[in-house]
């Protein structure tokens, strides 16, 4: 029988959705689930993104540009100027999500064999790009004491060696919905121009920053134009996940030249979801101030609603909609599956996301869980309440 490839059996499931199959199994036994596992919002997308698919006049549905329309990187370039950061259509290359982005970005600057250093706990497909592209995921262990703040930079620079190409932080932070301060970018710049190394910015959460602070993107710093590489992405902006558009941004133009040709290979995005994405820049700013303000108030229903559970550590998040909580549990990958199989309050549970998957070091967050709080308030008082009653049946 013909061999599966040692990268294909090396690729990661994704923490996120492995338990999918167990969440199905529940529903077909007639059990309610709570989705607490995946950043899908319930917010609605905006109106005027939906009416440009369903009044569109297209008659071909042809090939888009590889890089996205000029048209709409041109209203993208302005809808950054608003954000303070000033770019031009010829630094964006739209991309098929914010996944193409960063596989995109790590084939234009590694070779295989090459590293990248990342704060963990991080975005667990990081680790599946990682292995698709042949490199090497290098961790700094970041702590829920300290609510995932950015390591020390000693702990980086300790890391670096002659195969290190960049640093990839993920601002605001899936899964620790942690908020780089301005103080910690700028301690980042100065590693990566000392050592000439990319400083990647995963900034897809930029809008969902909370309790009057700002966000600061790696594209508003003076002296990274040849550094700085920010991937971006419409998905959770616009609750637009299933449009599949992102984009990389960046003032290299020898980076972002390499990063089309990788573009022209795979063709162009999907015609129907740029248009989408381009009205989707006409949303009124009051729908993000009413988004907002719905995210704190979930936010802080779930914290306090946690906090009441004996034994559970759960970090503040500071943007984005995740949190990461420690459990009175040795394995949460095994919690996690065991609610779903084998557990259930007046037929309701809950899908979890166990966090191990969000490190790359060994061992690490195994009685940690991401939390995404993408329901309404009812539905997350309700989850927190069935979840303390798995915890006490399960540690019997």
């Amino acid at each position: 029988m013909p061999l599966i490839s040692r990268k294909g059996n090396q690729m990661p499931e994704s923490p996120i959705r492995k338990l999918v199959p167990y969440a199905e199994a529940a529903k077909k036994r007639g059990t309610k689930v709570y989705h607490l596992n995946i950043g899908q919002p319930d917010i609605k997308t905006p109106q005027v993104a939906l009416d440009a698919i369903k009044n569109n006049t297209i008659e071909v549905l042809s090939y888009a540009r590889s890089e996205g329309s000029e048209v709409y990187r041109n209203k993208l370039a302005n809808y950054y100027a608003t954000n303070n950061i000033k770019v031009t259509a010829s630094n964006i290359v739209a991309t098929t999500g914010g996944s193409e982005a960063l596989l995109f970005t790590i084939g234009s600057i590694t070779d295989p064999g090459d590293e990248i250093i990342i704060p963990e706990p991080f975005y667990a497909n990081y680790n599946g790009f990682a292995t698709a592209s042949g490199i090497n995921v290098v961790p700094v262990i970041s702590k829920i004491e300290d609510n995932f703040a950015l390591p020390n930079i000693e702990d980086f620079e300790q890391l670096i060696t002659s195969k290190t190409k960049a640093i990839l932080i993920c601002n605001p932070g899936n899964p620790t919905g942690y908020l780089y301060s301005k103080e910690e970018i700028e301690k980042l710049k100065q590693l990566v121009l000392k050592h000439d190394l990319f400083l990647i910015a995963d900034e897809v959460y930029r809008e969902f920053v909370y309790d009057g602070l700002q966000h600061h993107s790696i594209m508003s710093e003076k002296g990274l134009d040849q550094h700085a590489i920010m991937i971006d992405s419409v998905s959770k902006r616009y609750s637009m996940c299933g449009a599949r558009i992102g984009c990389i941004v960046s003032r290299n133009d020898a980076f972002i030249a390499t990063t089309v040709k990788f573009a022209q290979a795979r063709l162009s995005p999907p015609t129907y979801a740029l248009l989408a994405s381009e009205a989707a820049l006409e949303t009124p700013q009051s729908y993000f101030d009413d988004v907002i303000d719905e995210y704190v108030d979930r936010r802080n229903t779930l914290i306090s609603e946690l906090q009441k559970i004996e034994g559970i550590k759960v970090a503040n998040p500071k943007g984005a909609f995740y949190c990461v909580a420690e459990l009175p549990v040795k394995d949460a990958d095994h919690f996690a599956q065991w609610i779903l199989e084998k557990f259930n309050d007046q037929n309701e549970t809950v899908m979890i996301a166990p966090a191990s998957g969000f490190y790359s070091t060994e061992n690490e967050g195994k009685n940690q869980v991401r939390i995404a709080y993408v329901l309404n308030k009812t539905d997350l008082k309700r989850s927190v309440q069935i979840l303390k009653s798995a915890l006490a049946t399960y540690n019997r």
